[in-house]
């Protein structure tokens, strides 16, 4: 139980000015559904909005986990404060001056006070690396990487000196008020033997991490000359956790769900470099592996992660490791490989001015899985029989492991195509291949030539009849394959909107094959279909023409080339939105 220190006439006031769509969209995917909102639930696993928002009320709940409550629970549960430090969040985010109640104790918590040592800590090495003689060979580093000192201030990077005493951030932070186990606890000092405190710091070129609030949590700092480690992370503390921090994620969240999309990258520097080329999508981990809990984080913005790391092994590594994740299967995401240039990173082709380079590059990145497969088989000599059967055994288990069917038999597809096996030894070799269900279809849909036929006339006839219940039903032209109905339909199509819902359409006048056809459908009294399970069945039969379509392509296609992978991709894509339900 709470006890709220603030008055209560303040807190109404804050509730009132906050709007609960804004303060949901900060950390997670909202989309606006006819008069209500939706949001991706960021407290619990979800690939689909289950969490309903009324912005009349300023409530929220989750229809997956349970989880609700009003404006204040939202801010306690997704920031880990207490009652009174969400007051005070919400009431410096709209501006309002709220007083502590006389009659209770007055108190700012843990987490307030490690934010604003390391704050304070953010300003004394910002200032440092401006003004500081010693702090000349971080200067120069940073203007060889292009940074003027619009950038040092944009993303408030600083220099932690390395002088003889060890401790000049500590004893700045002592005379701005900050108690020594603070600085601890924050993870900017430690004690030395003989329980002197030292910088935690020294001789390195940092870059503020920020949580997803914009909060200062921590540092990752990047030694100047050839010492280990290269960089060097604030260790985990309550407030910097870095299995759950991207870096650059609280100035990219609004970008990615605007552009649906989002790019890791290797280090501190690639995201400044991609984020002032106008690519402010990019993110970083903070001095640790790509994980679980960061994939989690970014699903709440979207559904395609781009992992664009330089070329070389370290690189092909992350890759490798990404592959070894729960999440992005779990939660359905898109990974992506964006290939740098060979000894080249993001940040290296935006200082050489190639930035067209990297945009090119993300947006033709191949699915992870894809990516891992072709560098394995290009191990291989496959124009001999022995290197592959090699390169198949190699391949095999990871498409074993893929759980979506209709993606794995296209992979098994494209390494049959790419090696030359016949492809029942591949489904084979992958552990055999799935018992296709049997699938119920009407009788007169069983051709799906004269279906689909059936179907397009059904659909005509209802437009002719032009019953109130086809109002709301959005029919286009995309959905009348055959020639003859297809033309019948754009010569009703304007009488439709002008005929009122209820009576039937004018026919036109004329014995040519498109009127006798308008006509038959006319005086044809049988019961009428319903139009949106027409739309629906319609729908399925474009898909699979477009199906049929992209197998005839792949088969002309070289397996090794840009057009094959993108045509592959969208054949998967296809397949997946028909067992969606089209």
């Amino acid at each position: 139980m709470f006890t709220a220190v603030y008055r209560r006439e303040d807190i109404d006031r804050v509730r009132a000015a906050t709007n609960i769509v804004d303060l949901v969209g900060a950390v997670t995917t909202v989309k606006r559904v006819g008069r209500t909102y939706k949001a991706i639930c960021p407290f619990h696993q979800e690939k689909t909005p289950s969490m309903s928002l009324d912005p009349a009320r300023g409530l929220y709940h989750c229809f997956g986990c349970g989880a609700g409550g009003d404006v204040f629970t939202f801010v306690q549960e997704s920031q880990g404060l207490d009652f009174n430090e969400a007051v005070e969040l919400l009431a410096s985010r709209a501006g309002i001056h709220v007083e502590a109640d006389p009659t209770a104790a007055k108190r700012r918590g843990e987490r307030e006070r490690l934010v604003e040592a390391v704050r304070l800590a953010v300003d004394v090495y910002r200032r440092r690396l401006k003004t500081a003689p010693d702090a000349g060979p971080a200067r120069a580093y940073l203007r060889g990487r292009g940074y003027g000192a619009d950038v040092v201030d944009e993303f408030k990077i600083g220099y932690a000196p390395d002088t003889e005493s060890r401790d000049e951030l500590v004893r700045e932070l002592r005379a701005a008020g900050i108690a020594d186990r603070t600085m601890i606890d924050a993870g900017l000092a430690r004690r030395g033997r003989g329980g002197r405190l030292y910088d935690y710091f020294r001789g390195r070129v940092l870059f503020p991490v920020f949580d997803l609030r914009g909060d200062p949590v921590g540092f990752g700092g990047r030694i100047l000359g050839d010492g280990q480690p290269k960089y060097l992370n604030t260790p985990d503390t309550r407030i910097y956790q870095k299995s759950r921090l991207l870096y650059g994620l609280d100035r990219a969240k609004r970008e990615i769900t605007r552009r649906g999309y989002a790019v890791v990258v290797e280090g501190y520097t690639d995201v400044i470099a991609m984020h002032r080329a106008g690519l402010g999508v990019a993110v970083a981990t903070c001095g640790t592996a790509l994980g679980d809990e960061h994939f989690d984080l970014l699903r709440r913005f979207c559904d395609r992660v781009v992992l664009a790391f330089d070329a070389d092994q370290a690189g092909a590594g992350a890759a490798q490791r990404a592959d070894e994740l729960e999440n992005p299967v779990r939660l359905d995401l898109d990974v992506r490989v964006a290939e740098m240039p060979r000894g080249l990173d993001p940040a290296d082709l935006v200082q050489e001015g190639r930035t067209e380079e990297l945009v090119a590059a993300v947006e033709s990145a191949r699915p992870l899985l894809q990516f891992l497969i072709e560098r394995e088989l290009a191990r291989f000599d496959l124009s001999e029989p022995e290197s592959r059967a090699r390169a198949l055994r190699a391949v095999a288990p990871r498409i074993a492991r893929v759980g979506d069917e209709v993606a794995k038999a296209e992979y098994v597809r494209f390494v049959a195509m790419a090696t030359g096996i016949d492809e029942d030894l591949v489904w084979r070799a992958v552990g055999g291949r799935p018992r296709r269900r049997r699938r119920e279809v009407a009788p007169e849909s069983r051709g799906e030539t004269s279906g689909s036929l059936r179907a397009e006339r059904e659909l005509l006839r209802l437009v002719v009849a032009n019953p109130e219940h086809l109002a709301g039903v959005e029919i286009s032209d995309e959905l009348f394959a055959d020639p003859t109905v297809a033309e019948a339909w754009r010569r009703v199509e304007g009488r439709r909107r002008d005929t009122p819902p209820g009576t039937a359409l004018p026919l036109p006048v004329g014995d040519d094959p498109v009127t006798s056809l308008l006509r038959e459908l006319a005086f044809d009294d049988r019961p009428l279909a319903d139009p949106g399970e027409l739309v629906v069945r319609l729908r399925r039969f474009r898909l699979d023409d477009r199906i049929a379509v992209l197998r005839e392509r792949l088969a002309t296609l070289d397996p090794s080339g840009r057009e094959y992978a993108e045509t592959f991709q969208e054949l998967i894509r296809l397949e997946q939105e028909k067992r969606g339900g089209g």
